[in-house]
């Protein structure tokens, strides 16, 4: 397993690039927009960590194009891991008692919940595998 990346929301991306690029250092590594999705990707690195995306820990500022209010702690997203095998640790996450809240349908990614309720996201490294059951005809189950 390979930590990614962490999430937070932001409601000023021009705002929140100045403070963590301009105060704190971070440098931006990529940046994804959706038309479809109405959102802002972008990721950031210290000086420190590699600055080839994917290579090194981020930070991810998600940016929804949409109003949305961020009470309850909504603004903070997620954490992000790479497995070898998504199948097969979601299959031993599932036999140690642990919820797959989004199965990994795809074959690339799946999240599930910590004891605290934060989501974690779980990303196959390299290609997605072939879809396949039994994670195709899981459902979704709760929040993540």
């Amino acid at each position: 397993m390979k930590y990614l990346h962490s999430m937070v929301r932001v409601r000023d991306l021009d705002k929140s690039m100045d403070f963590y690029c301009n105060s704190l250092g971070l440098h931006e590594t990529g940046r994804y927009e959706s038309e479809e999705g109405r959102f802002t990707l972008v990721f950031l690195s210290a000086s420190e960590d590699s600055n080839v995306k994917g290579e090194g820990p981020e930070l991810e500022l998600t940016y929804n194009w949409d109003s949305e209010n961020y009470d309850g702690g909504r603004n903070f997203g997620h954490l992000a891991y790479a497995v070898d095998n998504i199948y097969e640790t979601c299959q031993g996450l599932m036999d140690k008692g642990v919820t797959i809240n989004r199965p990994p349908r795809c074959g690339n990614m799946a999240f599930v919940r910590s004891p605290d309720g934060i989501s974690v996201e779980l990303l196959q490294a390299g290609d997605p595998l072939e879809p396949a059951e039994p994670w195709l005809s899981m459902e979704n189950i709760g929040e993540w």
